[in-house]
């Protein structure tokens, strides 16, 4: 294996962990809650125009710092960028159900966010995704603390 072809993937490999120890900690809260078929799952995908990164990663830490501290729908924004390639953004997403994302989007540190990193941004795809197996999740996580 080449060497960028392993750094690849480290970082994905990297990634689905980080990814994985998220989603399983929001499981086991949802669970709990009997929330399962109501939670909001995405992933943004996001790429930056390089001469605005660094300006935009401290904006998206203040709004996801913002949105997990202040709104009570917002399970967890939790930004992240591609080591190798760091304009390359994903963010994880959870929200209690549509009504709190609806709810996240009329706040006005989103809205802030939104009009103030709009010119930055090269592209974005929001990808909506469905835990697969949540019972299996919590035992993973679990797992994970050990």
């Amino acid at each position: 294996m080449d060497k960028n072809n392993f750094h690849y993937h480290s970082w994905v490999s990297l990634s689905l962990q980080t990814i994985l120890a998220t989603v399983m900690l929001f499981c086991m809260f949802s669970i709990a809650q009997g929330q399962q078929q109501e939670t909001m799952l995405r992933i943004s995908e996001i790429e930056i125009h390089p001469e605005y990164l660094e300006e935009y990663k401290t904006i998206l830490k203040d709004e996801a710092e913002a949105s997990v501290r202040l709104e009570t729908g917002v399970i967890a924004i939790f930004p992240m960028f591609q080591k190798e390639n760091p304009t390359q953004v994903r963010i994880i997403e959870i929200y209690k159900d549509q009504h709190a994302y609806q709810s996240h989007l009329k706040t006005e540190h989103f809205q802030k966010y939104k009009t103030g990193t709009i010119h930055m941004v090269k592209s974005l795809k929001l990808v909506d995704m469905e835990a697969l197996d949540m019972e299996t999740a919590t035992q993973i996580f679990r797992k994970l603390k050990k």
